[in-house]
């Protein structure tokens, strides 16, 4: 009996592409001879992410999970803490805290736009608190003017996870500048990517110092060069937490293009949800929530389907067209290791959302007609 191949991929989620100097700049890298961490391509990055969050120092990281580990170690987080974040989220959001001892403390997430819900946070706060990590869920800003107030009411600092968000907004203040600490991504899915990658924005100028001297692994190499102390040592608990500066150099190429690569997004995005409304409503499907208050980041696109069936069955149909479309995150507050760590709690929302959320493919090189041909496969039969 012949098998019948499956349609190769032909359009994917996600597709990383050049959009500037980024091989250029690589070449320069290269020829200048510096390819180790905190080149003049580092250097350059972070005054752009200063620039545009206004945190009082960008450190470049070799991922989004180093970023948080540093937030982690800054926070002096360690046996016997507990750390407020939602239940819906990647898992380095709670292995940077996990890992230095603090007990992850999962709160549920809205309906709305699927961010941590303000309403249950100070329910499941304790004298043990250490802090509260918020995650800008798809690019749009978590209710941070009641946050900021939990947190400023019971003494415990407050962390973005702003993998999602960069050039977001929340009242027309940039995400990331509300934490004492946030954290970037630069992986290759993210809308500025440098393959892996990620930033720790300082937004507390208290926090500076140390957090060089964390990203330099635990020495003050940072003063010595700049020519503050004559000779360096090991004064604190760190890490290798540099990204190369050929990392860098790619990365640098891609901010450069940030008003290009936001536009073709916001273009994308906007005909998704433009072009999938009526068949949404007809078809019981919800489409993403953007509040008035919020300036979203356009980074992901994405449906939630009338149960977890139908959302098989639609990811199914469009893998069958040659269409890559995924699902999310599996709840943490199920996982193995909330059990482990005696998380383990219900958090209802996020546990029906995990089932019937789908991402659409989204990233700056998809074209008209590729994107027409998600829109025909989703809207020419019924799946629901």
């Amino acid at each position: 009996m012949d098998t019948i191949e499956p349609m190769p991929i032909r359009i994917p989620f996600n597709r990383p592409s050049v959009q500037g100097k980024e091989m250029e700049y690589i070449a320069q890298a290269i020829a200048a001879g510096h390819l180790s961490g905190d080149g003049s391509f580092t250097k350059a990055c972070e005054r752009i992410l200063c620039e545009e969050t206004g945190a009082v120092r960008a450190l470049l990281t070799s991922s989004c999970t180093d970023a948080l580990e540093m937030a982690a170690l800054l926070l002096n987080c360690g046996e016997g803490d507990e750390v407020i974040m939602p239940a819906f989220t990647f898992v380095s959001t709670a292995n940077a805290f996990a890992l230095r001892g603090a007990r992850p403390v999962f709160v549920d997430i809205r309906r709305d736009t699927l961010n941590l819900d303000e309403r249950l946070v100070e329910a499941r706060m304790s004298s043990r608190t250490k802090a509260i990590v918020v995650v800008h869920y798809a690019g749009v800003g978590c209710e941070m003017d009641r946050l900021r107030e939990i947190a400023s009411a019971h003494g415990v600092a407050l962390v973005e996870d702003n993998a999602h968000g960069l050039f977001g907004k929340y009242r027309g203040r940039p995400l990331g500048s509300f934490g004492c600490l946030s954290t970037q991504s630069f992986h290759e899915t993210k809308n500025i990517t440098s393959g892996e990658g990620g930033a720790l924005l300082v937004n507390d100028p208290a926090l500076v110092d140390r957090s060089e001297i964390l990203r330099e692994k635990g020495t003050n190499r940072s003063r010595f060069f700049r020519g503050q102390v004559d000779k360096y040592g090991w004064v604190d608990l760190g890490s290798s937490f540099l990204p190369s500066d050929l990392l860098a150099a790619f990365l640098l190429g891609q901010l450069e293009q940030r008003l290009n690569i936001q536009a073709r997004r916001k273009a994308i995005w906007t005909r998704y949800a433009v072009e999938l409304r009526a068949w949404a409503e007809t078809s019981g499907v919800g489409l993403p929530h953007i509040p008035l208050h919020c300036d979203q980041a356009f980074h992901m696109f994405y449906l939630l389907m009338p149960s977890l069936d139908s959302r098989q069955r639609l990811i199914s149909h469009l893998r069958d067209k040659g269409i890559l479309a995924v699902f999310h995150y599996l709840p943490l507050n199920r996982s193995n290791m909330a059990r482990k760590l005696g998380a383990e709690r219900s958090c209802p929302v996020t546990e029906d959302i995990s089932d019937r959320l789908v991402r659409l493919p989204l990233f700056t090189s998809l074209t008209e007609s590729e994107q027409g041909e998600v829109i025909d496969s989703l809207t020419e039969a019924s799946l629901v």
